[in-house]
């Protein structure tokens, strides 16, 4: 222990971004899918850094995924929003924070979720735009009405 009775063996260190976003308060065990989401997937030598399943006041056990270098598009919180609903973006420019917003719920989504439906419009070779009402507990097909309540990281369109 230190002086101060800290155990300074178990503190979370990441490090800081110079510049970039980061995704706070991401519901535990989706930060590999807010990854997927973002596009990222190692190989674009974006400098990326993940902590999973840490302790937090507010959820209990969280993710974290910092991003140097890229500030995200609206589209792309607001399809975050769907299975990180209690996020906080902040934007960092030289190692300060100088934006700090939680996510807010869009009432629909379009182009960026696929319908599971088979028999959808917008899953034939039909040039249809998807487009999904967001619900309190899932999203809504605006075509064929399907309703997507589990596994809306697997209906994300890549």
């Amino acid at each position: 222990m230190s002086e101060n009775g800290d155990d300074a063996s178990h503190q979370l260190r990441v490090s800081k971004i110079h510049n970039g976003t980061v995704i706070d308060h991401v519901r535990a065990g989706q930060a590999l899918n807010v990854l997927a989401i973002l596009g990222i997937d190692g190989g674009d030598g974006e400098s990326v850094s993940v902590g999973m399943n840490v302790p937090s006041d507010r959820l209990a056990r969280k993710d974290i995924v910092k991003v140097e270098g890229r500030e995200l598009s609206q589209d792309e919180v607001d399809v975050l929003s769907l299975i990180a609903p209690d996020a906080t973006i902040n934007i960092v420019r030289e190692y300060d924070v100088v934006e700090k917003h939680r996510v807010e719920r869009p009432d629909a989504v379009s182009g960026v979720l696929s319908c599971p439906n088979s028999g959808c419009i917008t899953t034939a070779d039909e040039p249809v735009t998807s487009r999904f009402e967001v619900l309190k507990d899932g999203v809504r097909c605006g075509y064929c009405g399907t309703i997507v309540r589990e596994g809306i990281a697997d209906q994300i369109d890549t």
